[in-house]
């Protein structure tokens, strides 16, 4: 392949490329806090209960702009949202170059959550009308690069721990770099990605239909019930994952009797799992979207179920395939996710009307950890996986009440 056809080919798929990016960085800034916590309590003298409010700070701030992120792209077009994302990011991640006090630590998570919360709803709005025939791969790719952000962000905290450059040093080093990357990145985002897809998708030609989007319009979605189902299928896929994520660690630990390094160990195989996203995010564009939520969904399902049952067997060999195997169905049914969902909602409010689902599924796994944290300490860490694993197989069989009324 010449050079020239090597630059053709990547020119049309820069918009992704560029919007893949820009979500890795995204993730990992979000990956690095946990990380560091021990390295704030020894800086700031603070308690975990406050670092970890102050991160659930952020996280609440990323859910509730999910709505209002999807009507500005309807509104302004999702280039110039995307863009202004990166910026609000880079910023906050700059403020924490310098020594400076807690309350400027918390401030700027709060600030970051704000600037990354904008990114998934409008990318895969963009993505979705970039690659209309490819939907279904470019948001595998999309979903792949957020997921290997968790497996990066924990050893380049560990890489930056003795590292500095002139002033600024150990994890300060890590938001420099980051802060610099973002920045490049946003100018070039800017510059590339409006000549790779239409008008429509950056807002300079809105319909007067997308002027007078409002509230109604987006409630409106929910009157088709097979919408309102598929949501419902979000929102309790979000719990389990979510809850799933924050907890398997100490569940491996506290429950299998196996030593940290291990369950961490089993732990990273789940967010490398998420490789399946490009196999089945360009298998919808060919097979179809409810059959694969319900293979992957179902996948999920019985590894998890299989996960909790076995669980005391301490066999990390065993554990950990289960695990994997519920990430792959985890992980593969993200992608698929994002395509019906583009594919259902009418493209005049599908920045908005992603956003919505977005807000619920993200407002649910926002809750998970604490239900699944305060039902470990009343009832057991047991009972409270059986919980995800419920929520998930519940998800399943509203999966397979929709593929089959559709089939009908």
């Amino acid at each position: 392949m010449t050079v020239r056809r090597a630059a053709g080919r990547f020119a049309g798929y820069d918009a992704l490329v560029l919007t893949a990016a820009i979500w890795f960085l995204a993730k990992f800034l979000r990956y690095a806090f946990p990380p560091l916590f021990d390295a704030f309590e020894a800086s700031y003298g603070v308690s975990d209960a406050v670092l970890g409010t102050a991160f659930s700070g952020l996280m609440l701030v990323y859910a509730a702009m999910q709505f209002p992120s999807g009507v500005l792209a309807d509104r302004l077009g999702s280039v110039t949202v995307i863009t202004a994302g990166v910026l609000v990011a880079t910023a906050a991640s700059l403020a924490l170059v310098v020594d400076s006090s807690f309350l400027v630590l918390v401030g700027a998570m709060l600030v970051l959550g704000a600037g990354t919360g904008v990114h998934k709803t409008v990318a895969v709005r963009l993505l979705a009308r970039a690659y209309p025939s490819r939907t279904g791969r470019a948001l595998g790719v999309l979903d792949t690069f957020g997921a290997f952000s968790g497996v990066v962000a924990p050893p380049a905290v560990v890489a930056v721990a003795s590292l500095s450059l002139g002033p600024v040093a150990s994890w300060r080093l890590l938001f420099l770099v980051a802060g610099l990357v973002g920045l490049a990145l946003a100018v070039t985002f800017r510059v590339r990605v409006p000549e790779r897809v239409s008008d429509d998708s950056v807002g300079e030609e809105a319909t007067a239909n997308e002027r007078d989007t409002d509230v109604a319009q987006y409630a409106a979605l929910f009157r088709d019930w097979r919408f309102s189902a598929f949501a419902l299928v979000t929102v309790l896929f979000s719990f389990t994952y979510n809850g799933l994520v924050a907890f398997a660690p100490r569940y491996l630990t506290t429950e299998a009797g196996l030593t940290t390094a291990t369950a961490s160990l089993l732990y990273s195989a789940l967010f490398l799992a998420s490789l399946v996203q490009l196999v089945t995010g360009n298998l919808s564009d060919r097979v179809g979207r409810l059959p694969l939520i319900v293979t992957t969904l179902g996948l999920a399902s019985v590894g998890l179920v299989a996960f909790v049952s076995l669980t005391g067997t301490g066999n990390p060999i065993l554990l950990g395939g289960l695990l994997v195997t519920v990430g792959i169905g985890a992980h593969g049914f993200r992608p698929v996710r994002g395509a019906y969902l583009m594919a259902a909602i009418p493209d005049d409010v599908a920045g908005g009307g992603l956003g919505v689902v977005r807000t619920l599924l993200m407002a649910a796994g926002a809750i998970a950890p604490a239900i699944v944290g305060a039902l470990s300490e009343t009832v057991g860490f047991r009972a409270a996986f059986w919980l995800l694993a419920t929520t998930i197989a519940g998800a399943s069989l509203l999966g397979c009440m929709l593929w089959l009324l559709d089939r009908d």
